[in-house]
């Protein structure tokens, strides 16, 4: 008997690490499903000149689509300096678009600080551009608008 109580207990105490490690490999994101705006759309806004209520942010080190602001490297104290201010001055019920583009998402330094401070400050409105490997495969390659 004693020796099934224990093997109980190792085998609830082993599912319990495993629960653990999951869940923080798997940690939540903070933007929803929702909060992630397709590539197409931005580019169709982009084409028709559709720019009343948006601001785009480049928060990465990677090439400028056509009408955003950069900012540069999100990971980088002075840039999230830079969007604070930048944000500040913006209504909060205004469209913001965030991007990055220079790795897949799971491995980017800049998307997740970025995006977290616009929702920390207020904005009801925030879009990650679904760029989920990079601004090349996701963007450029598909022929969206970049600056010129």
């Amino acid at each position: 008997m004693k020796t099934k109580i224990i093997t109980c207990f190792c085998a609830l105490a082993v599912a319990f690490i495993m629960l653990s490690a999951f869940q923080k490999d798997n940690k939540k994101e903070p933007w929803s499903h929702k909060e992630l705006m397709p590539p197409s759309e931005l580019a169709e806004k982009l084409n028709k000149n559709d720019l009343t209520n948006i601001v785009i942010f480049n928060i990465g080190p990677s090439g400028k689509i056509k009408n955003s602001l950069f900012i540069g490297a999100a990971q980088d104290e002075v840039n999230m300096l830079a969007l604070k201010k930048k944000l500040e001055k913006l209504p909060k019920n205004k469209e913001v678009i965030i991007y990055c583009g220079c790795c897949p998402f799971e491995h980017c330094p800049n998307i997740r600080p970025a995006f977290q401070l616009a929702k920390d400050m207020g904005f009801n409105n925030v879009k990650l551009l679904n760029m989920p490997k990079n601004l090349k495969v996701d963007w450029i390659d598909k022929g969206y608008p970049m600056q010129q």
